[in-house]
């Protein structure tokens, strides 16, 4: 049986994921079969299994990290928001049905059995696993049925590490009070910290380190520096703009209230040649040369909102001076002329018109599409190699993907084609994600969009993502005690 270790947060983004990440790369150079695990996820970042499940975008990197196969085990609950109160409940990779705030807590006591029993499916597999919790164990008003943080690890009985994020400020007050909030079970299962995010001369730190681990009693377990420059997968939040000097190619992306995988664009945003913004609440989409309309968990809402920007009237504009356009998933559909959701999947409004750029419609269905696919891109003259993932509900249909963008080679439902170029080639739509991480297909698609302009060297995001991972993992073993994580987890 695998030994289990904890990795808590005196806070959202104090730095779980990465570490997680990190000692999952760290342990598996050793030859230690390692898993990641979170037993609860909310993100809109998600990622497709092979086996066609769906778990949150951490885990994925963790997977990659921990060199494994993705599996839904890794990530037994996932919620995706779909308003400020409620969410899409997915279990085991399944989505089971829509869920307010208050429904889902009455929940959690069933959905601790789905937790326990991936979790016990890697005990079974693998020799440690590394977990990471959600949020913070401190906050009171979810600690009844918590089946994030605490509740899970007073259930497996494992060790605790909690780590803070010394660049916010208030440190050794975010770690105090924490261990101050938990109860002496709790506090017991807590055998040490890590501070994140460090810049300066450690020595200065050094008093502060012996005076919390003489007020607590817990060791500090290692300090990480401030990593400056880390691009790894986001798990929820958004790096609005990367400017370049003198860019080959302006890209504007529709920020959404509900964008989804917007991981979509990461290999843009670290191009050297383009330049990506992010087109916020109340700005102008203002020049530029491709305009995307991203992934949405709640499109009907998220089309309502892109009208009242005043968007719409700014796509037509661009189109007329011959710019050009990209729909991926949610924002395909938005391209077409109505979307409807009859049965409520997403909205409580049943149709929406949309864009009226395209011949289709789409319509959503309680049926979600959780594939990877791989393919052939048909947007110039000669086909190139693409793959990626689909994640969405609904079917669109009409006249415009008579004229598909791309031809598949290996989709499970025997679908042949997705997407649609339109007739003046200055529109594209398709439901495929990670376009841009396949090189020859980016190319193709820069070149497309940038009219010749950017014609090679995409970038490659797989073997940036790699060389991040050993960077993080350099810098875990030369900043944390390894040797005695190791001993803590293996010896529980």
């Amino acid at each position: 049986m695998a030994k289990t270790l904890m990795v808590q947060g005196t806070t959202s983004d104090a730095g779980k994921s990465t570490l997680v990440a990190g000692l999952c790369r760290v342990f598996a150079r050793k030859g230690i079969l390692v898993a990641p695990f979170k037993p609860q996820n909310m993100a809109l970042n998600s990622a497709v299994t092979p086996c066609g499940g769906e778990i949150g975008r951490a885990q994925a990197l963790q997977a990659i990290a921990a060199k494994l196969a993705l599996s839904t085990d890794f990530n037994p609950i996932l919620l995706k928001p779909n308003s400020d109160t409620g969410a899409q409940v997915i279990i085991h990779g399944r989505a089971i049905s829509n869920m307010e705030a208050g429904k889902y807590h009455d929940y959690k006591k069933v959905a601790m059995g789905a937790v326990l029993e991936s979790h016990q499916r890697l005990e079974a597999q693998y020799e440690l696993v590394l977990v990471e919790g959600a949020g913070s164990p401190a906050e009171i008003n979810l600690r009844e049925n918590d089946i994030a943080n605490m509740g899970f690890a007073c259930e497996v009985d494992c060790p605790v590490i909690i780590v803070a994020d010394i660049d916010k400020g208030g440190v050794f007050a975010h770690l105090v009070g924490t261990l101050a909030l938990l109860s002496e079970q709790e506090q017991a299962l807590v055998q040490g910290f890590v501070i994140n995010r460090f810049r300066g001369d450690i020595e200065l730190l050094q008093s502060g380190l012996d005076w919390l681990e003489a007020y607590t009693g817990k060791p500090v377990l290692g300090v990480m520096p401030y990593l400056h420059s880390l691009n790894l997968d986001a798990e929820d939040a958004v790096t609005i703009d990367n400017h370049v000097i003198d860019a080959q190619l302006r890209v504007s992306v529709l920020l959404l209230p509900h964008i989804s995988n917007h991981t979509d664009f990461d290999s843009l945003r670290l191009h050297p040649n383009v330049d990506l913004r992010y087109v916020r609440y109340g700005e102008q989409i203002g020049p530029t040369d491709l305009i995307i309309v991203p992934g949405s968990k709640n499109v009907l809402g998220d089309m309502a909102f892109v009208k009242a920007q005043s968007w719409q009237a700014e796509i037509m504009r661009h189109l007329r001076f011959g710019g050009k356009l990209l729909g991926i998933c949610g924002g395909l559909q938005m391209l077409g002329q109505a979307i409807y959701d009859p049965d409520g999947i997403e909205s409580s409004a049943k149709q929406i018109s949309a864009l009226n750029l395209a011949q289709f419609s789409t319509t959503l269905t309680g049926s979600k599409t959780l594939t990877q696919v791989s393919g052939e891109c048909l947007l110039g003259e000669i086909p190139v190699a693409i793959k990626g993932y689909e994640i969405h509900c609904g079917v669109s249909e009409g006249k415009a993907f008579n004229q598909p963008f791309m031809r598949f080679t290996n989709h499970p439902h025997n679908i042949t084609q997705d997407g649609f170029i339109s007739d003046d080639n200055q529109i594209v739509g398709t439901y495929l994600h990670g376009l841009f991480d396949t090189p020859d297909a980016a190319n193709m698609i820069l070149a497309w969009a940038s009219d010749g302009r950017v014609q090679a060297n995409a970038f490659d995001l797989a073997k940036h993502r790699e060389q991040q991972l050993e960077r993080l993992a350099d810098a875990c073993e030369q900043h944390l005690d390894i040797d005695k994580l190791l001993a803590m987890a293996l010896e529980a």
